[in-house]
């Protein structure tokens, strides 16, 4: 049973760390005098949810793998708009 529970874990913090980041993502100004600084939140809240992706690929299910995946592609879709932007 624990390691159900673990599992859920680690879908759950990929799930919230996705939330986080889309968070930043989407109250990013390019105009504002802190775009560096909410870059570099963004980098970190990017870093924290791609770990946390990882964590639960290790032990998720097929559903739960295909949605983590979608995560992943997701948050290269984000850096990469950012960066295109930069």
């Amino acid at each position: 049973m624990p390691y159900h529970k673990n599992k859920q874990q680690a879908f759950q913090a990929a799930q919230q760390g996705m939330k986080d980041v889309v968070d930043v993502y989407t109250q990013i100004e390019k105009s504002d005098a802190d775009y560096g600084k909410q870059l570099k939140h963004l980098k970190q809240e990017v870093n924290e949810a791609y770990q946390q992706i990882q964590n639960a690929l290790e032990v998720a299910s097929e559903k739960e793998r295909l949605r983590l995946e979608q995560y992943e592609r997701d948050l290269r879709q984000m850096v990469n708009e950012v960066n295109d932007e930069s």
